[in-house]
C-alpha cells in the first residue's frame, strides 16, 4: 500500500500534468472488447468519469441492461469496505463477468461470463466512490478529504449531471443499491433523493426504492451482534456466552471499561479469528509474504506477455490458490496492465496505481453516526420500497443484528416469516413489513452475499426488482 503521505504528493503533482482547458463535466466511451475476455463483449459497457466538485472526478462502469425495451429497473451500485473500487460489485458480485480463477503466470488475467448476472434484469451503473475508490481521483490533495456525508452529497451530484447527460433513463425506476459499510450510505443517498423530488428538483430521478446486503448501520448493534451469533454456530462456549452477557451489559464492545468484559471480549475475538468471517465455513486466507513477481519498487514495469505492459508498485501478497481471495489478487494486475487502462479510458496519470480496496491510506471522515433514521423516514415516510438481505453466514455483519434493528424501526409485520425458494429447494427465509421493507436470509451467503451464492441472489434481485414475490 503506497503511504498517505507519498500518495498525497502523487495526486498533487497531478495538478501540474492536466491541462489548464476545464474538462466537461462528463467524459465517456463505449467499451466493445475488454482485455482477457475473448471475442466481443455481449453486453454494452460504458466507461467515464464525472466531474463533482472542482477538480474531483468519480468513475463508473455503467452496464446496459440484457433485458431491453422501456421501464427496465436502473441500479446505481456502491461498494463497501475501505474505498474498495466499485469493479468489486461488477466482477465479484452482480456484473456480468469474472475472473477465470487460474494460477497467476505473469500473463493478463483472463475473464468470462457470468451467468447470474443482474444486468439481465436491470441496467447497472457502479461507480467508484469515495474519491480515490479505484479509478477516481482528485487533482488537488484536499479533494481526497470527504467522509460519509460529502461523499453522498458528491454521488448525488453525480446522478443529477450524468441523468442530464442521459435523460433517456430518467424515466427508468430507479434503485440504489449497496452492501457492506456501502449499505449504510444507501438509505441516506436515497434520502436526499427523496428531498430533492418533494423540492421540484430537476432533473426528476425517478426513485422507487433501495436494497442493501448484510449492511453496516453505524450503530452498536453491528459488533454486539456477533457474540450471539458466533455463540449460535458454535465458535464460542456456553460459558463464555454467559460471561459476555454477565459482564458486557452496557459496555462499548470496541473499548470496554469493565476488565472482566474485555477479557471475555479477547477471548471472543481470538475464537472469532479462527474462521473466514466473511463466510464461516470457508477457509482462513493465511497470505504469503511473497507476491508472484520478485518484490517491486513503486514505478517498476515488467512484461506480461503478448506485449502487454503491466505497471507494478506494490503487489499485494499472493493467496493461495484456491482462496476466496484469489480473484482480488488476479484483478490488481488486470487493471493496472496498460492494455487494460486503455480499454477502459483512463485518464494518463490519473491513478498512479489501482488497488481492490485501501488501508487507512487516505483521509476518511465517518460523520453518519447512524443510517437507521434515514431507512425510516425514506420507507414511513417517502413511502419507497426496500430490500434487505443477509447471507447467513457472515460473521462480519450478522443477520442477527440486522433483524434487530429492523424491528426497531417499529413496523407492523405485513406477510410472516416463511422459506422462499429456487428448484424446488429453500433458498433463504423472508419477512415484509407495513413499510415496503423485505427482510431475507440468503442460504449458505456470506458478508458479499452474491459473490459466494450468486444463483440464489440472482433470484431474489430479479423477482424483488420486479415486484415479484421472493
Amino acid at each position: 500500500m503506497i503511504p498517505t503521505t507519498r500518495l498525497l504528493s502523487c495526486c498533487y503533482l497531478l495538478s501540474f500534468i492536466f491541462i489548464a482547458v476545464a474538462p466537461r463535466a462528463i467524459d465517456s466511451k463505449l467499451v466493445t472488447s475488454l482485455p482477457g475476455f475473448d471475442g466481443r463483449l455481449p453486453f454494452r459497457l460504458h466507461t467515464g468519469y464525472v466531474e463533482v466538485d472542482q477538480g474531483t472526478e468519480l468513475f463508473y462502469y455503467f452496464v446496459e441492461s440484457e433485458a431491453g425495451g422501456e421501464g427496465v429497473p436502473f441500479l446505481l451500485w456502491l461498494t463497501g469496505g475501505d474505498r474498495c473500487s466499485a469493479f468489486s460489485g461488477l466482477a465479484y458480485e452482480i456484473g456480468p463477468v469474472r475472473f477465470v480463477l487460474e494460477p497467476y503466470n505473469g500473463s493478463l488475467p483472463r475473464l468470462h461470463i457470468n451467468p447470474n448476472s443482474w444486468t439481465k434484469v436491470a441496467h447497472i451503473l457502479f461507480v467508484d466512490s469515495p474519491v480515490g475508490a479505484g479509478f477516481s481521483f482528485a487533482k488537488q490533495p484536499k479533494g481526497y478529504e470527504v467522509g460519509d456525508v460529502s461523499s453522498s452529497l458528491q454521488l448525488h451530484d453525480f446522478l443529477i449531471k450524468w441523468f442530464s447527460d442521459h435523460p433517456k433513463y430518467l424515466k427508468n425506476p430507479f434503485y440504489i443499491g449497496g452492501d457492506s459499510y456501502a449499505g449504510k450510505l444507501v438509505p441516506y443517498i436515497a434520502h436526499i433523493i427523496s428531498q430533492g423530488i418533494e423540492a421540484g428538483n430537476s432533473p426528476r430521478i425517478n426513485l422507487k426504492g433501495y436494497l442493501v446486503g448484510n449492511p453496516s448501520t453505524g450503530e452498536s448493534i453491528d459488533i454486539s451482534s456477533k457474540v450471539p451469533y458466533a455463540h449460535g454456530v458454535g465458535i464460542i462456549s456456553d460459558q463464555l456466552y454467559e460471561t459476555i452477557l454477565g459482564h458486557c451489559q452496557g459496555q462499548d464492545y470496541m473499548f470496554p471499561t469493565n476488565d472482566l468484559c474485555a477479557q471475555a471480549l479477547d477471548d471472543f475475538n481470538h475464537l472469532l479469528s479462527e474462521v473466514q468471517q466473511a463466510q464461516i465455513l470457508l477457509d482462513t486466507c493465511v497470505f504469503a509474504s511473497t507476491p508472484a513477481r520478485p518484490e517491486a519498487d513503486s514505478g517498476t514495469e515488467y512484461s506480461g506477455g503478448a506485449g502487454r505492459r503491466i505497471l507494478v508498485g506494490n503487489p499485494p501478497p499472493r493467496p493461495p490458490f484456491g482462496c476466496v481471495t484469489y480473484g482480488y489478487y488476479l484483478s490488481y494486475f488486470w487493471a493496472n496492465a496498460e492494455v487494460t487502462r486503455n480499454a477502459l479510458g483512463i485518464k494518463e496519470g490519473s491513478v498512479e496505481e489501482w488497488v481492490r480496496c485501501h488501508n487507512g491510506d487516505l483521509p476518511y471522515t465517518i460523520d453518519l453516526r447512524s443510517s437507521i433514521e434515514y431507512h425510516r423516514n425514506v420507507t414511513a415516510n417517502g413511502g419507497y420500497r426496500a430490500l434487505v438481505y443477509s447471507g447467513d453466514h457472515d460473521a462480519l455483519v450478522p443477520h442477527l443484528g440486522t433483524q434487530a434493528w429492523i424491528r426497531s424501526l417499529g413496523f407492523p409485520v405485513a406477510h410472516h416469516w416463511r422459506a422462499w425458494h429456487l428448484h424446488g429447494q429453500s433458498a433463504g427465509f423472508t419477512l415484509t413489513y407495513s413499510n415496503n421493507m423485505t427482510f431475507t436470509t440468503i442460504k449458505g451467503g456470506g458478508h458479499t452475499a452474491p459473490e459466494y451464492e450468486p444463483e440464489r441472489c440472482f433470484a431474489m434481485f430479479s423477482r424483488w426488482i420486479l415486484g415479484e414475490p421472493l
